[in-house]
């Protein structure tokens, strides 16, 4: 008879072992980039003049249709109006400018003129001016994601915050300070740094006293807080209207709705909705025009 075969088992030992191993690191690293959100496209800063930044998804948002109105239609805040002007002139023309804090009384026209000078950046510079591109307040510890998206980028772009305002508690104010100028690697030169507020600090006063008492040297607490608005290289000051430019802004808007009623016929009743609201304002003479439009049967612009 032949001699028996041989009998095989499967091989094993520190080699098989580390194949086992590395077959399933293999397979947990491919499941966990499937659970893993996909990488931000690169934005295309050219598909659109205005942006939105969505921070749950790491991208830039084009809009299509920014709402404004045009630096003529905005008066009573002429020196504001020309500063600003000036200041993203130079930056969109590659020159040093300084990123600015819009603060000030409410519906006085501060965001309104930063959306009103970009609108005619664009007129002046066609194909060549910066995008808008607009945070929310409670995005703000995104920002440096955001910033690592338009630094890559070709085109400059006006970083745009609306009633920005930080509450007691809320430390986010910290890596905001870091981003206008104290961190390693500090604004891109390509983006500029617009913010509007009804807080010429950003703070509440009893956050700034509650920072104060629990200090070990009060005046370091406050300022740390202050110094906030002190990055801000420009502070335009937006201050409630006398009578005769409120009247002033309502006679822009009407000549622009193509309206022309009697002043003793509009005058009066602009002045009693203005009370009924407490203020005198760019808002107050727009909603105004509003309604004075829809009871003359016309479209407003």
């Amino acid at each position: 008879m032949p001699p028996p075969l041989p009998m095989t088992f499967p091989a094993s030992g520190p080699e098989t072992a580390m194949t086992a191993l590395s077959a399933t690191l293999e397979r947990i690293a491919a499941a966990l980039e499937r659970l893993a959100p996909p990488h931000a496209p690169s934005p295309d800063l050219l598909a659109a003049d205005a942006f939105v930044w969505q921070a749950d998804r790491r991208l830039l948002k084009p809009v299509a249709r920014v709402a404004h109105v045009s630096l003529a239609l905005l008066r009573g805040i002429g020196p504001q109006q020309r500063t600003l002007l000036d200041n993203s002139r130079r930056f969109a023309a590659g020159l040093p400018a300084n990123n600015a804090l819009l603060w000030g009384a409410r519906g006085s026209g501060k965001s309104s003129l930063v959306k009103a000078v970009h609108a005619q950046l664009l007129a002046e510079r066609p194909g060549d001016a910066p995008a808008l591109v607009e945070i929310q307040r409670e995005d703000l510890p995104s920002l440096p994601d955001l910033l690592d998206l338009l630094r890559a980028a070709s085109r400059r772009c006006i970083l745009f915050c609306d009633d920005l305002s930080f509450a007691a508690g809320d430390s986010g104010y910290k890596s905001l300070k870091a981003v206008l100028e104290g961190g390693v690697e500090g604004r891109p030169a390509n983006v500029l740094f617009y913010a509007t507020s009804n807080r010429r600090h950003l703070m509440p006063r009893e956050m700034i006293e509650n920072e104060r008492a629990t200090a070990i040297d009060p005046g370091e607490a406050v300022e740390e807080n202050v110094s906030l608005s002190d990055r801000f290289g420009l502070w335009l000051g937006f201050y409630a209207c006398d009578q005769a430019t409120f009247f002033s802004m309502i006679e822009g808007y009407m000549q622009a709705a193509g309206l022309h009623p009697p002043p003793a016929d509009w005058q009066a009743q602009a002045t009693a909705w203005a009370a009924a609201r407490g203020a005198r304002s760019g808002r107050v003479a727009w909603q105004f025009t509003q309604d004075l439009a829809a009871r003359h049967g016309r479209e407003i612009f």
